[in-house]
């Protein structure tokens, strides 16, 4: 798949029509031109959410009661597809080809990865971060995945709610004939979470390019809060859960909420087997999270025939002059990419070029385009011109 266009109207700051090119797009600009405004963009349309916000009324650009995004896609088989997202304040419509589509049929349509500083949680936050980076990997798989994440989240809401009022109000412990029937479906969607998470986990762990920005060698493992070497199996948790549950009882209803269950499970991100959030330096936590992105989009186009999307944020700010010629050489055949910098001289390839300025694209050049010498590094001053674009002259790369 590749993106042809995205149009917004009230959204943020931009303004007008991005026209993309089937590989590398370098949007480029001083700060606050709205570069990231357009990524967001592009992730809002095809995952129906914001990677800075949860509240629509944000995304809304100073004084618009709404805002329309419009995406046009082309497939590989030669179909076009087009995405629109209609926001409102506490609304959000999505449509496909013009018809209004249910999250399960939206999902699915345009698959991206994305790496930027927000995403740095995966790898130094909390669990809850690195169970949404599984979570997200498994959507782009299988997207009727969502719907057992959303049953999982109702019933979960519902234990949790019953178990607060009779932890607050002891006279309504006969409500808890209903307990059973909350882990009951606990156990069943449960289940199917910790599976799917636990193969998906093991399957990433196989496509990763372990040693792709250093010597380390990055590992991942799913870790379920109720055995840490819990087999992946559907049998094995079911047990594990049901039994937990039944021990755990009188915790539960002396807390008043829910303590068992794949909502607690974690994923251990290693790297030459220790912690990388603990012993990895910020660039090595960096360079981490950017090779299980990296192994997400491999793992995905090993499965799909249509290529996938990649986004990555203030270029200049993640990465060095190295790895990002490393990680544009090794995406050149695997996706249509979107990267943003205030410098795009660190760029030293062929790519089109797409000059922001006050949420607006003022210029757009293809191939081997070099931007005016005040925004031009010295690093890629000496370059040698090849057929496969421009090479630093110490010939890395």
């Amino acid at each position: 798949m590749e993106i042809t266009s995205v149009t917004v109207d009230g959204f943020r700051n931009l303004t007008g029509t991005l026209s993309a090119a089937p590989g590398l797009n370098v949007l480029w600009g001083g700060n606050g031109q709205g570069k990231t405004n357009w990524l967001e963009a592009i992730y809002l349309l095809a995952t129906t959410k914001s990677f800075r916000t949860h509240q629509p009324q944000e995304l809304m650009a100073f004084g618009a009661a709404a805002a329309h995004l419009r995406l046009e896609l082309q497939r590989r088989t030669g179909s076009s597809v087009t995405l629109d997202m209609h926001l409102e304040a506490g609304r959000k419509v999505m449509l496909v080809n013009g018809k209004r589509a249910a999250l399960r049929d939206y999902l699915g349509q345009l698959v991206v990865f994305a790496y930027g500083r927000e995403a740095l949680d995966v790898v130094c936050g909390e669990p809850e971060q690195r169970r949404r980076f599984l979570d997200r990997g498994i959507l782009s798989l299988k997207p009727a995945y969502v719907q057992t994440l959303l049953d999982y989240a109702r019933v979960l809401k519902q234990k949790n709610a019953l178990l607060r009022v009779v932890a607050e109000r002891p006279e309504h412990r006969d409500w808890l004939d209903s307990l059973d029937a909350w882990n009951a479906q606990l156990v069943e969607l449960g289940t199917e979470l910790h599976v799917e998470r636990a193969r998906y986990a093991e399957q990433l762990d196989a496509h990763l390019e372990r040693q792709l920005f250093g010597a380390e060698r990055v590992a991942i493992r799913y870790v379920s809060s109720l055995e840490p070497d819990l087999p992946p199996t559907a049998e094995a948790f079911r047990a594990a859960m049901t039994e937990r549950l039944a021990r755990r009882r009188a915790a539960e209803l002396a807390v008043g909420h829910a303590l068992v269950g794949p909502h607690r499970d974690d994923l251990a991100i290693l790297m030459d087997g220790r912690e990388v959030a603990r012993f990895g330096s910020a660039g090595q936590q960096r360079s981490t999270l950017l090779v299980l992105t990296l192994g997400q989009l491999v793992l995905y186009r090993a499965h799909c025939a249509e290529p996938p999307v990649f986004l990555l944020d203030d270029l200049d700010a993640e990465l060095d002059l190295q790895r990002i010629t490393t990680l544009l050489a090794y995406l050149e055949d695997k996706a249509q990419t979107f990267v943003t910098t205030t410098k795009p001289g660190l760029v030293c390839t062929a790519a089109r070029w797409l000059e922001l300025r006050a949420g607006r694209f003022v210029s757009a050049h293809d191939g081997d385009y070099q931007p005016p010498a005040d925004v031009f590094p010295e690093a890629c001053l000496e370059t040698q011109t090849s057929a496969a674009g421009l090479i630093p002259a110490d010939g890395f790369g």
